[in-house]
């Protein structure tokens, strides 16, 4: 096959080519045609936000048929608390990983900062105004929804799988008449599953206007007038995900870096537009092909996008200690341990959030008053390139979560994995869509390598 012909095999079946490319082409753009990108926002808004609006659905027809297929209901909450497990556990050490990277460089020493100087601007407004408001049991409250339509509308997924449980447990209480609701709803999630597919193949196209206007909107100077602390935090999350997800991943028998080569599509959406929740779809679709059975990833996915930010709460851990050291406050170790507490809780409120980062950033140091608030300002120009990393790291935890449950239960085919990882042909599950709703080259190992 020549070279020419090599070329664009790739850019039509192979994802996360075409992706690579999108974003930087679009980072090009951003750079040398400042305005052209910036005009780009909605192209990248837009891509997300055709995403979200499958998510609800997505959640809701996944843990119905899970949970419903499941056997006895005592087998579902074991795997509910197992992830919550999880979740706490590797969320905490993310703090504690931002704590510790910050007291050792401490990249805002010699910044002298005054908080008196600084002035508020109206983009940082509505983060304070948001994080001001926030209480700790806000997310238990805004769990249950106002009607069973405003879950769906207002995308939160959190009310959506209160509701999906909800409903599977009810048909699993109907016995037998309830099976021809769990095949309706099965095939439903196959056709909203279909939509994805369609969806996917505009993903270069939404990287490329997210990337352009990123680089357009900040450019140069942001990245060198700040470019320590960005390089620091993306070192950071680097190496907590290679280490600590390398380690978690070692303990389910599999390698992290084959695991991000065969989520490499996702990381790279993910990267170009900023926003991990974008790929959460084809991403439980992948995660059951890989071997994790379908009733723990359509339930452990969905509540990890909800109580696993672990890329959130690294930031939170870098950045309140980074604002902490450029207005010269020393905290000693029980003040940061007290903030550690703090963030464990406020941390969980970050589903459906616009900003979670900021917002929580912003209620945490409200609540505990030891950090000037107005400090959010020191970073406010560089929170898009942070965001990105919080993106990878809470997608690599989303990725970890469904392998280590099943693990823990003794579902998970570790030889499967493995063979998918390797690219080894192997036989489809009695689920998988023979088409695939994958537009990559996951669809050779997805599918057709079979």
């Amino acid at each position: 096959m020549s070279m020419r012909s090599l070329l664009r095999s790739a850019f039509t079946s192979k994802l996360y080519v075409t992706v690579l490319f999108a974003i930087a082409l679009g980072a090009a753009l951003g750079l040398v045609a400042p305005g052209v990108g910036a005009s780009l926002e909605p192209v990248g808004t837009g891509f997300i936000s055709l995403i979200q609006m499958l998510i609800a659905p997505v959640v809701f027809c996944t843990i119905v048929t899970g949970v419903a297929s499941a056997g006895e209901l005592t087998s579902v909450g074991r795997v509910g608390v197992k992830a919550l497990v999880y979740f706490e556990v590797v969320t905490t050490i993310a703090l504690i990983a931002g704590l510790v990277v910050m007291d050792v460089f401490e990249p805002g020493r010699g910044l002298n900062a005054d908080p008196n100087a600084l002035q508020v601007s109206g983009s940082a407004q509505k983060y304070l105004r948001s994080g001001e408001s926030q209480h700790w049991y806000d997310f238990l409250v805004n769990i249950i929804p106002h009607s069973v339509v405003s879950a769906f509308t207002e995308g939160n997924v959190l009310q959506v799988l209160l509701i999906a449980i909800l409903f599977a447990i009810a048909i699993k209480a109907l016995g037998h008449r309830g099976e021809p609701l769990v095949r309706g709803i099965a095939r439903v999630g196959d056709a909203v599953f279909g939509v994805v597919k369609l969806v996917m193949y505009v993903a270069p196209l939404g990287a490329f206007g997210a990337m352009a206007y990123t680089t357009s909107k900040f450019g140069i100077s942001t990245l060198t007038s700040l470019g320590s602390v960005i390089a620091l935090f993306w070192a950071t999350g680097i190496v907590f995900s290679l280490l600590v997800f390398g380690l978690i991943a070692r303990l389910c028998g599999l390698r992290i870096l084959k695991l991000y080569r065969y989520f490499k599509d996702e990381l790279l959406i993910t990267l170009g537009t900023s926003n991990y929740e974008a790929v959460m779809p084809q991403l439980m679709r992948k995660l059951e092909h890989l071997g994790a059975p379908k009733r723990i990833v359509g339930l452990v996915v969905p509540s990890g996008y909800a109580f696993n930010g672990d890329g959130v709460c690294l930031y939170l851990g870098f950045a309140s200690l980074y604002i902490a050291q450029a207005f010269n406050v020393d905290l000693s170790l029980w003040q940061q341990i007290g903030l550690l507490a703090v963030f464990l809780i406020t941390s969980k409120g970050s589903a459906g959030v616009a900003g979670a980062g900021f917002v929580i950033l912003a209620a945490t140091l409200s609540t505990t008053g030891v950090v000037p608030v107005v400090g959010i300002m020191l970073i406010l120009g560089i929170d898009r390139f942070l965001s990105t990393m919080r993106g990878l790291v809470s997608l690599s935890g989303q990725i970890m979560g469904s392998l280590v449950v099943a693990r823990w239960e003794r579902c998970l085919d570790a030889d499967r994995a493995r063979a998918v990882l390797n690219r080894e042909p192997v036989a489809p599950l009695a689920a998988d869509d023979p088409d695939s709703t994958l537009p990559t080259d996951s669809v050779a190992t997805a599918g057709n390598a079979s």
